[in-house]
């Protein structure tokens, strides 16, 4: 995508390479486990205002409305989600109906919808299983926390996600 050329991504040290190629890598992710074309478009654009876990920022979150311009309200929302979430606050229960989600951005405490739920969950196995794929020492270090983060969220993920979560992780669990 020529925007995440324009706002430097593609000069960015990211593992596996630059965040231009970690971004290519987990949107092509969601693409084979069939997500709908919103979803992989906010794959390819998840890091766009930094997360809790990689805090580079390509864009203010008070860019929302030019960056929805270019990907779509719906690809955005997913952005912002993702990009908003305060991991430590909201990680024990996102996989709750009524689990509290702590915006890191504003401090606000919000409930998504199942839909943005089941993005969410999505998305975070994309992401974190192309670093465990890609980094060995990452895998052994973290993957007995996400594995045991995404059977939480097993319910949100999808069939094809959750057999890559086992697949991957498991390796990196002694």
């Amino acid at each position: 995508m020529v925007l995440l050329r324009e706002l430097g991504a593609a000069d960015i040290a990211h593992p596996g390479g630059t965040l231009v190629a970690h971004l290519q890598r987990v949107q092509g992710q969601l693409a084979v486990w069939g997500a709908r074309p919103a979803l992989q478009v906010a794959g390819l654009c998840h890091a766009c205002y930094g997360t809790d876990g990689f805090p580079t920022a390509l864009l203010s979150p008070d860019s929302r409305a030019e960056l929805a311009e270019v990907i779509g309200a719906e690809a955005e929302a997913i952005v912002y989600l993702y990009a908003s979430c305060d991991r430590k606050a909201t990680y024990p229960t996102l996989a709750d109906a009524d689990g509290a989600f702590r915006d890191r951005f504003t401090g606000r405490l919000h409930t998504p919808e199942p839909h943005l739920r089941r993005d969410f969950a999505e998305l975070s196995a994309a992401n974190e299983l192309d670093l465990a794929r890609i980094d060995s020492a990452f895998r052994e270090k973290w993957g007995a926390e996400l594995l045991a983060l995404f059977t939480r969220l097993r319910p949100l993920l999808s069939r094809p996600a959750w057999s890559d979560c086992r697949t991957v992780l498991a390796a990196g669990v002694r």
